[in-house]
This record gives structure tokens, sequence and C-alpha cells, in this order.
């Protein structure tokens, strides 16, 4: 059973973490920035940082680069508590990635380099060396397979998580600048939700796995056959949740945004701590969203997202959530 197996709070989390930039003050544009602060980031290292502060159990498999870039990632994954010892270095011309951003919203500016991720070279043997019976569930985001050796390494992931018995939670995350092509993203992208438990991602990604935005719910509804859960989430108009043959509707929580990024991750984080702690599906998904609300607040992702007694401070003092 899905709720058994999340109650484990145990987690092995596949995907990149890489270095984050950004100006500061808050407000500033990169081009203007005389003082940039430093942060972990990476979809799959943001959600694991998420869910050990929420006191759960997470490792990450990946490969960085053994350079002094790889080495912060490395050592900002132990400051949030999460297992290391999958994470490979990799030599040669592989670089970890560094993402560059602002901290506004408006003309906001975000950059990403991905140019010979060393995050790909991720490879079968890396996952294999797993030991998935130590896990309650696998997840992983939609960037792990964008380019090979880690697409072929994620499915063998899925597929000896599978083997163990384990659930698989799936990001969809869609970043068009890791893709050869938007057809091979969509093919690969479908696949991996076809053999997910629970799938999360927005209107847009749904929209894209269909063919076109507006066939994005149907999408969703659909994968909802085989998936246990299924969020399609709408931003500012909050999100549908497909479980148990019901669709919940929920809202968000109104935010004084000063940034776009972390958000996703940070629902993660915040919904699947609350599915391990047994609350109700339209509870933890409104947990998620209040985690997302209060990392678009702060500067940062991973030092961004909150522990359970921020949640809860959140939750008492802070209006909503919005009708749905």
């Amino acid at each position: 059973m899905l709720r058994d197996a999340l109650a484990k709070r145990n987690f092995v989390v596949v995907g990149r973490v890489g270095m984050d930039f950004f100006p500061d003050p808050p407000g500033t544009s990169t081009p203007d920035a005389q003082v940039m602060k430093v942060g972990m980031g990476g979809s799959s290292a943001n959600i694991a940082a998420g869910l050990c502060k929420f006191g759960c159990q997470a490792a990450l498999v990946t490969s960085v680069s053994d350079d002094a870039v790889g080495w912060y990632c490395e050592g900002q994954l132990d400051h949030y508590g999460v297992d290391r010892q999958h994470v490979k270095r990799v030599t040669g011309e592989y670089r970890t990635s560094l993402a560059v951003y602002e901290t506004r919203i408006e003309n906001h500016q975000s950059v990403i380099y991905r140019n010979n991720a060393a995050d790909f070279q991720m490879s079968v043997a890396d996952v294999e060396a797993v030991d998935y019976t130590r896990f309650g569930a696998l997840i992983t985001a939609g960037t792990v397979f964008a380019a090979e050796p880690s697409r072929a390494a994620a499915f063998r992931a899925f597929e000896l998580a599978r083997a163990a018995g384990l659930p698989i939670i799936f990001d969809v995350d869609y970043r068009p600048y890791s893709w050869p092509s938007p057809k091979v993203a969509e093919e690969v992208l479908s696949r991996a939700g076809e053999m997910a438990d629970i799938i999360v991602g927005n209107d847009e990604e749904f929209g894209f796995m269909a063919g076109h935005i507006d066939k994005g719910l149907a999408k969703a509804r659909a994968l909802a056959t085989s998936a246990q859960i299924v969020i399609y989430k709408k931003g500012p108009e909050g999100a549908v949740t497909f479980a148990n043959g019901e669709e919940i509707a929920t809202g968000i929580y109104p935010a004084e945004a000063i940034k776009p990024t972390g958000a996703g991750d940070s629902f993660m984080a915040g919904f699947l701590a609350a599915l391990c702690e047994d609350r109700p599906m339209k509870e933890a998904v409104l947990r998620g969203s209040a985690c997302a609300s209060i990392v678009v607040a702060k500067p940062g992702c991973a030092p961004a997202m909150p522990d359970r007694s921020e949640l809860e401070q959140f939750l008492a003092t802070h209006p909503g959530p919005t009708e749905a």
C-alpha cells in the first residue's frame, strides 16, 4: 500500500544537485549585482533537503564534478542531512550545474548552465549499486531523463524500485533547454509518467505531454488510471488532485512573492511529508501549497525550504487557502 510505504519516511531521490547564485539585496538585477549570495539548488536535491527539514530521511543518487563546485554541493547535502553515499564524483569536462537567478518577479531572469552537465553522467551501474529495500519510495524529477546515460539509469532505477516494492514519485519538471527536442521530451516524459505511482506537474507540463496546453487536464485525468495520485497544478488558481477515484480542487495561500523559483520543489517536499504523517489528501496538498508560498517569499531555494515549525506558524497566522 502506498501509505504504508510512505510511512517509512525514507526516500531515495534520483537527480541533480547544483549551485545557485542570486544577487543581493532582493530586487537587484543580475547586470547590476555587486554582491551574490550562494545556495544549494537542483530540483532533486531541493526536494531531498525539504524532506529532511520535515524529519524524513532522504538519500540522493547523482553525479557531481570533482572540483570546488561539486565539493560545495556535497557539503550542502551534508548540511541539510541528505545521505550522499550514492553521489559520485566525475572528472574530465563534466561540470556541476550552475544557476544564476534574480530575487524579483518583474523582468525576472534565470540563467542555467548545463553544458556537459555532471549529473547526466549518472550510470546504470550507479543506480544498480543502491539497496532499494532500505527505502520507502523513489522520487525523481523530469530533468534526469533529458540525456544519456542518465536517462537509461533513471529508467533502470524505476525498474529496480518497482521490483523492491517501492512506489515511484515523479515530478514532471520539464526544462526545454535540457532536451534535444520537444518530441523526444514528450515521448520520454510520457513513458516515465506511465510508470509512476504519484505524478506532479503544472498545467503547461501536462499540456506539453498531451500535445497542447488545452489537453493537459485530460492528460492528467488519463494518467490517474494508472497512477494512484496525479496532481495538476494551476499556479495562482490552485490545483486539481486525482486520487482514489476523486477529483479534489484546492486553492493556494496568497503570498508576497519575491521570486518564482523553488515553489514546485517545496510543494513536493511538504506534500510528501504530510502523506508520511497519514494526513488526508486535501490537507496534504494544501500543506504542499503552503510550503510553495513560503519559498517564493524568501531568497534562495533549498535555504528557503520550511521546516515543520515554520510551516505550522505560517498556517496558523496566514490567510487562506483561497477558494478553488
